[in-house]
């Protein structure tokens, strides 16, 4: 029986109402900063709203509404989930 494909993308990829499931965080220079307020693999991660230009983007992860820069939201490699 074939399994699906899961459908990974860059959180700066979502569009708001997407849900999904952090698999991973990029290593680089938002990468402390990210996972101190809750960006950690295996947390539901849900898209609220974005701006016009996709910059920020607004976020609920951990029970806390975020709001990330493009630059920020493209580190976050998310697993999109259907709710």
């Amino acid at each position: 029986m074939n399994q699906p494909i899961a459908d990974i993308v860059r959180l700066s990829e979502m569009i708001s109402g997407e849900t999904g499931i952090i698999r991973s965080v990029e290593n680089n220079n938002h990468y402390l900063s990210l996972l101190e307020m809750g960006f950690l693999p295996g947390e539901k991660i849900a898209v609220e709203n974005t701006a016009p230009l996709r910059d920020p983007i607004s976020v609920r992860v951990a029970d806390y509404q975020v709001s990330l820069r493009k630059e920020e939201a493209t580190c976050i490699i998310v697993e999109r989930t259907m709710i």
